[in-house]
């Protein structure tokens, strides 16, 4: 505990005195953050923030996986709000997925294995931020081999999850769960604004502190003679394990299988971002953080073989 406390605090004077020495450079990455937040994340994780947790609280859950039920339930053999867990968190993305999956086991409409087993596989980078920033921003235009990287692999993983891990603690046959009563529609609908606007909010801190951090790699390549000419690659390269956003920003088209084996993992910001969703809950981030581990060595090899080429810078 007080090796803890000698690093943090090391930690804290460290950045402070980074700040006060470089604060044009300081100000330009919380800035970017801060932009990053407002343009990418409000716009395509806010609505659907407060579209879920209204039909969370209504209980309107099963009537939204109707449609899918008869195929991903015969699949995965799991209740409709576990479905619906994993349509809202593969079609929304990050960090709804968890999002939903806390709110699915506040709402007592999941149980604990299964809102670990869901927290496994369906918080990843959505589709919307995958296709119009990720893939453009690669310079990649061919998108199946790269979509089933990124969405395939952890559909794939979560059912061998299912029928392994899962097995025996969540029965084959869905059960109907315990419904609490169901909210009005107003009710509903401001229970749902308010939480999301607490839950956008601290994810915009974390953007801003995580792209604050791009400071450190920046500072610490002047030190390496080597590093000259790459600057901008290296630290977004390292950027990408920070807040991956800023990150890809910075790096372009220069390192595009680094980005892409980066991705499922999602960087330390990502890591934060989800424990802020689930942190007031029992499950477990040092579970999800070892899935995470898992995907992305999962999708390295994958692209060892597809490309036959190195993914690093």
């Amino acid at each position: 505990m007080k090796l803890k406390f000698y690093i943090y605090t090391f930690f804290a004077f460290l950045l402070t005195v980074i700040i006060l020495s470089f604060p044009a450079a300081c100000l330009s990455f919380s800035l970017n953050g801060l932009n990053l937040w407002f343009q990418r994340m409000i716009p395509t994780l806010f609505p659907f923030m407060v579209l879920s947790g209204i039909m969370i609280r209504m209980n309107l859950t099963s009537s939204f996986v109707k449609v899918l039920k008869p195929l991903m339930g015969r699949i995965f053999q799991l209740s409709d709000p576990c479905i619906y867990g994993i349509v809202i968190g593969f079609l929304c993305g990050f960090p709804m997925g968890a999002h939903v999956t806390a709110q699915l086991y506040t709402q007592k409409q999941i149980n604990k294995k299964e809102a670990s087993l869901l927290l496994a596989f369906c918080n990843n980078i959505g589709p919307v931020y995958f296709l119009s920033f990720v893939l453009p921003t690669l310079k990649l235009t061919e998108t199946v081999p790269y979509l089933f990287a990124m969405y395939g692999l952890p559909f794939f993983y979560g059912l061998f999850l299912r029928y392994t891990i899962y097995r025996q603690s969540i029965t084959l046959k869905p059960k109907t769960p315990v419904f609490s009563s169901p909210a009005s529609l107003l009710s509903a609908l401001d229970e749902s604004v308010f939480s999301s606007l607490y839950s956008i909010a601290k994810l915009g801190g974390y953007m801003v502190f995580f792209n604050l951090l791009f400071i450190l790699p920046v500072l610490f390549l002047r030190l390496l003679p080597l590093s000259i000419g790459l600057s901008d690659t290296l630290t977004g390269s390292v950027g990408c394990l920070l807040e991956i956003t800023g990150g890809i920003g910075m790096l372009k088209n220069k390192a595009p299988l680094w980005v892409l084996c980066v991705l499922p993992f999602g960087g330390l910001s990502c890591i934060v971002q989800t424990y802020s969703m689930i942190k007031d809950t029992d499950l477990s981030i040092t579970e999800y953080v070892m899935h995470k581990m898992i995907l992305t060595a999962i999708t390295v090899f994958y692209y060892l073989l597809s490309t036959g080429v190195s993914f690093l810078p």
